[in-house]
């Protein structure tokens, strides 16, 4: 399939999909919003005193919905190589956040308590050869997964996203040995056709 029509087809699933509907009218930046609110509703996750840490955060929609929520006395902060566009209450850290000096910016404004979530929306740079791009979506939880361990506090949790495929069930258990709970979740929001689902960590243990 040519380039253009693969892009004619994108654009056309997306005008159909009642989630970027939903999400154009509210005026919020993209879908994947519904994606959290979902988890969120079901597992209790956020709290409006809670300090979130938000990876890969652009174009920022799931800090859009942390900003409903969490009020003064809490904190988000959102790390993107990407640029984003301000959003109130919270901060953006312009870089990546396996970058030694990134990750002791963000260690700073989140404090000596440590972070109560971390989440982590991130995927590769799709190639369409599904070893490769499962390959290093790993790569990226794994990091995510050493970053967390870093600045949760105890108690603290994990949100990430995988896809479907190798080195999911022995990450899952990786998670085991520093978390409490593993629990898998895959929101309606999610398309059907996609392999992504994620994995929600509870009661960091240090």
């Amino acid at each position: 399939m040519s380039k253009n029509k693969s892009s004619k087809r994108w654009l056309q699933t997306q005008n159909k999909d009642l989630y970027v509907k939903k999400a154009r009218k509210l005026d919020f930046r993209s879908r994947a919003i519904y994606k959290l609110q979902e988890i969120d509703e079901k597992d209790q996750l956020i709290k409006p005193n809670y300090c979130v840490v938000d990876l890969g955060s652009s174009p920022g929609s799931w800090s859009q919905y942390l900003s409903g929520i969490i009020d003064s006395s809490g904190r988000i902060v959102a790390i993107d190589i990407l640029p984003m566009n301000p959003i109130e209450q919270v901060l953006f850290i312009s870089g990546d956040f396996t970058d030694e000096i990134i990750q002791k910016q963000c260690l700073k404004e989140v404090g000596e308590y440590g972070a109560d979530l971390v989440i982590s929306d991130m995927a590769p740079n799709l190639t369409g050869i599904r070893v490769t791009d499962q390959s290093r979506n790993m790569a990226i939880a794994e990091l995510v997964y050493d970053f967390s361990t870093q600045i949760l506090k105890p108690g603290g949790d994990l949100l990430v996203k995988l896809f479907e495929g190798d080195g999911t069930y022995e990450y899952r258990q990786l998670l085991k040995e520093k978390f409490a709970k593993v629990l898998v979740r895959k929101p309606k929001a999610s398309r059907d056709q996609s392999r992504e689902f994620y994995v929600l960590a509870r009661s960091y243990v240090l």
